[in-house]
């Protein structure tokens, strides 16, 4: 790391400045003032932090000389996309300290390739933006360049940065160059969204996915930085760049820059509440004093400590973030204990952390995390953010006390002495009996065939279309089997040949005849009519329960929903070998 020789500022031009005064030839020249994510840009792959899979692909392929000619490189931004390729770039090229050298996976650095493609101005390493440059023209220039040789260099090395904004046809005229391009050419390509480039693209590439940096080594990186800066700044500092950073390098990088120009101004150390302010964050410690009182309800102390952080700058919207970020950490806590001994966690986070994670449980940290997940689609919505983020701590506070769903509907059930199996008569009650010392088990009844359980067999045979008619078209007038009279609703869609696939169906289960009678009388509604009617009364008789009554009181906006359907197919009843007539039934009729 450290300052590039080629990117020294130029002389001033002689004569007289922009607003006509005479430069002072005895000052110095002000040096251009870089900033860290450029004055630290990693020069080789040694350099690159937190990739080290993709480092270790590439030098096993430089050493076994498997060198492919195009690269895709996938990542968030500011994680190395980009240096990755210049290094590419550099390691293809370069020729030594002595000019003999071959390519290597490590540069030299000091070779007249490197240095010039380190200063951006090597003619055989082009680089193109495909956010500016999306049209097919653009890459029609680059294929013409194709067809000439290096000029200095050993290959070309065409680097295409946000490829995914180039235009389908773009793609399309880069295909083939892209499959089966010259030896002496190579394709770099780097996007933060994969998912946008065709995939016809990515068969053509080898792709390397450059991961997200983890807190811990972005903080260890940062405060190697701020070392050679000569800048004094606390570790909590860093770890809140780091985690704002968001796994980005180059992110970081300018956080902690403006962290250093914060802290010029009192010439000491730079602290974790200097950069929280210059961030809008609330102080860590804020952050866990809200989680506490929202858990014992306690809104007086939750809009009190929401006052303070707005008053130091803090947005409401990040202090409802950050709450929703320690809710995470708890549950994870809760749920793996180990976790509160972890070096990678601030001394905050396993000394309090663990204190509320044994205090809390897991349904109220699940409710937690809904409502802030609800709430922050609503700060970002409403016109005062500071007004909802108030009014969700104080949705927070007053649900705190309310017991689980299912401890609650207990507690109602117990006080109520409500019972807990159908009665006598009701649907799916019947005859039953405890066995294994408890179990209910319910008794198999036999029982006489009913229409039902010929739309049963209509749906055990998958013969949807008679199915669905029987169910939504046919009102039945009478079911004596072998006979059954019904009436079929005007509608088109019905089939002319419905009566006749009944009938073959039946004989097909039964092996005797039946008879289909249409019919003119009203008949029973059909069965779907009918279960909308009954759905809609046990719906009514629900609500109308005492049980549902207090459950619905006591969490106002909840609704009540039936249960799914099961999904099992229906069983086919016993009473289908009674019609089966004898194997001689039908001997000496015709056929």
């Amino acid at each position: 790391m450290g300052l590039f020789d080629d990117d020294a500022p130029d002389a001033p031009p002689p004569g007289p400045g922009l607003f006509g005064d005479e430069p002072d030839a005895g000052a110095p020249a002000a040096a251009a003032y870089r900033v860290l994510a450029r004055k630290y840009r990693p020069l080789s792959f040694n350099d690159l932090i937190g990739q080290e899979a993709l480092v270790r692909t590439l030098r096993n392929a430089f050493a076994m000389r498997r060198i492919a000619h195009a690269f895709m490189l996938t990542g968030v931004r500011g994680v190395g996309k980009t240096t990755t390729a210049r290094i590419l770039a550099r390691a293809l090229n370069c020729t030594g300290p002595d000019g003999q050298g071959g390519p290597t996976p490590d540069p030299c650095g000091v070779c007249e390739n490197c240095r010039a493609i380190l200063a951006d101005r090597h003619p055989d390493v082009v680089e193109m933006d495909a956010a500016s440059n999306t049209g097919v023209d653009d890459v029609r220039e680059i294929i013409e360049a194709t067809r000439f040789k290096p000029l200095a260099a050993r290959v070309k090395v065409f680097i295409i940065d946000e490829v995914h904004m180039l235009s389908k046809a773009a793609f399309n005229a880069l295909l083939k160059t892209l499959e089966e391009p010259p030896p002496h050419i190579k394709f770099v390509l780097a996007t933060t969204e994969i998912r946008k480039v065709p995939v016809t693209v990515l068969s053509r590439c080898q792709r390397f996915d450059l991961r997200r940096v983890p807190a811990d080594t972005l903080a260890a990186h940062f405060a190697a930085v701020a070392a050679q800066e000569r800048v004094a700044i606390a570790p909590g500092a860093l770890a809140q760049i780091a985690r704002a950073a968001d796994g980005s390098v180059r992110d970081g990088l300018s956080l902690l820059d403006q962290a250093i120009a914060r802290g010029a101004e009192d010439g000491g150390e730079i602290t974790a509440p200097m950069v929280a302010e210059m961030l809008g964050l609330a102080d860590r410690g804020i952050v866990f004093d809200l989680m506490d009182a929202v858990a014992q309800g306690d809104i007086q102390a939750a809009l009190r400590i929401s006052d303070d952080s707005y008053a130091r700058g803090a947005d409401p919207g990040i202090l409802l973030a950050d709450l929703l970020g320690l809710a995470h950490l708890l549950t994870r806590m809760k749920s793996v204990p180990s976790l509160a001994q972890s070096p990678a966690l601030p001394e905050m986070e396993r000394t309090r952390g663990k204190t509320l994670a044994d205090m809390l449980s897991i349904p109220f940290l699940g409710r937690l995390w809904q409502m802030l997940l609800k709430g922050l689609q609503e700060v970002e919505a409403a016109p005062d953010r500071r007004a909802g983020a108030e009014m969700i701590l104080i949705r927070l506070c007053h649900v705190a006390d309310l017991p689980p769903p299912g401890d609650l509907v207990k507690k109602l059930t117990e006080s109520q002495g409500a019972l807990t199996g159908p009665p006598a008569g009701s649907p799916g009650g019947g005859a039953r009996a405890v066995v294994n010392g408890g179990a209910v088990a319910q008794a198999a009844l036999p029982r006489a065939l009913t229409f039902q359980d010929v739309v049963a067999l209509a749906q055990a045979r998958r013969d949807v279309m008679l199915y669905a008619h029987l169910r939504q078209s046919v009102h039945l007038v009478r079911f004596a089997p072998p006979v059954i009279e019904m009436r079929l609703a005007a509608d088109p869609r019905v089939p002319r040949d419905l009566t006749g696939r009944l009938a073959a169906l039946l004989e097909a289960e039964t092996g005797r005849r039946w008879t289909i009678v249409l019919s003119h009388l009203p008949g029973e509604p059909t069965i779907d009519e009918a279960e909308g009617v009954a759905r809609a009364r046990a719906e009514d008789e629900a609500l109308a329960h005492p049980l549902v009554q207090a459950i619905l009181a006591q969490f106002p906006g909840a609704r009540l929903e039936a249960p799914a359907p099961p999904a099992e197919e229906p069983e086919m009843p016993a009473d289908w070998a009674a019609l089966t007539p004898p194997d001689d039934s039908y001997e000496g009729e015709e056929e």
